[in-house]
């Protein structure tokens, strides 16, 4: 998040590269950076005749180098875009030859989403030596609470850890999901609010009491007629609540929990810098650990694994999502 501040910095300078290489798994940085240069490097008179944005599956590289070498029109630089660069992978390395001779008036942006340069192979080399490579890297769950409290505090927002965590388990780590969330919340309510739980049941529809977050927590506490409500609840709203992503949330739980009995140091930074939580959920850990020692962990990883193949329709085709459910709570909590 730095670095993009830093980018957006030079650009707002005047102080502008040849080549923008944005490549990376996080396509949310990558649009976020080709969208201020395409907003802010032109004036609108100016995009007419020299702003073009091209996409890969359209053109090939030959196509881009030719519209990279045109001179701009009445103006003092021309902005080209090449958007879902990722198809021309196979060819990419041929922009080689106009990385070592870039046209000085282009301002040329690549958006390689999903993809990467090979940092041993001559492009790579090259635009990194004249312009800028910048390599967008997937967030780990436990960063994109940190994430969504750095995006809301510029603006004066905060939200609560639950309310935070509930977002990341409903949307996964994709940030313009997140993003998009918490921008129609921005839009309702007033600066200075704190986001919580409630609002967002209220406004995004996530349920604050029958989630995956919270049947991790009733499994933890060993509170069986918690963990059975939201069991029950799932397997009346199974499109909403896909068995397969609990059970994958529940085998990351039990995991970690493994890991952590695993840990020398059990003080509370330690445990969550070990298993990248927030220090917010530490305790919840704590009183898991206690009530799942090492040995029955073990058995509910290996349980989760048998019911992780059944939540796929192996071996279980004609059993309803709720019994699968039912019975894997009493697997794990007997």
């Amino acid at each position: 998040m730095d670095e993009v501040k830093q980018l957006v910095t030079d650009i707002k300078k005047g102080n502008l590269k040849p080549i923008y290489f944005l490549m990376g798994e996080e396509p949310y940085y990558i649009d976020k950076i080709s969208d201020f240069i395409e907003q802010h490097v032109l004036s609108e008179e100016e995009k007419g005749f020299n702003q073009m944005v091209l996409y890969g599956r359209d053109v090939t590289i030959d196509d881009i180098v030719a519209n990279a070498k045109r001179y701009p029109m009445m103006a003092e630089r021309q902005v080209v875009i090449v958007k879902e660069a990722q198809d021309l992978s196979r060819n990419i390395e041929k922009l080689v030859d106009y990385a070592l001779n870039p046209q000085p008036t282009t301002v040329l942006v690549v958006n390689y989403k999903y993809k990467k340069l090979d940092k041993r192979k001559a492009l790579y080399k090259a635009i990194n030596k004249i312009g800028v490579v910048y390599e967008s890297k997937k967030l780990y769950e436990n960063q994109v609470g940190d994430w969504i409290r750095r995006v809301l505090s510029p603006k004066e927002y905060s939200i609560t850890p639950k309310a935070s965590q509930m977002l990341v388990e409903f949307l996964g780590t994709d940030l313009s999901k997140i993003n998009n969330e918490l921008e129609k919340l921005q839009i309702i309510l007033p600066k200075g609010s704190q986001i919580t739980p409630e609002l967002i049941e209220e406004n995004i529809g996530i349920s604050k009491d029958y989630n995956n977050f919270e049947l991790r927590k009733a499994i933890g506490n060993k509170d069986v007629v918690k963990a059975q409500q939201i069991v029950s609840y799932f397997g009346e709203n199974p499109k909403a609540n896909p068995m397969v992503v609990t059970v994958s949330l529940l085998f990351n739980f039990f995991a970690q929990l493994l890991h952590y009995h695993g840990l020398n140091d059990k003080s509370s930074r330690s445990v969550a810098s070990a298993l990248r939580i927030n220090p917010y959920f530490v305790n919840e850990y704590i009183t898991a650990a206690r009530n799942y020692p090492m040995k029955k962990v073990s058995k509910v990883i290996s349980t989760l694994r048998e019911f992780d193949i059944k939540s796929k329709g192996v071996g279980a085709n004609a059993v309803p999502q709720g019994d699968l459910l039912k019975e894997l709570l009493v697997r794990i909590m007997g």
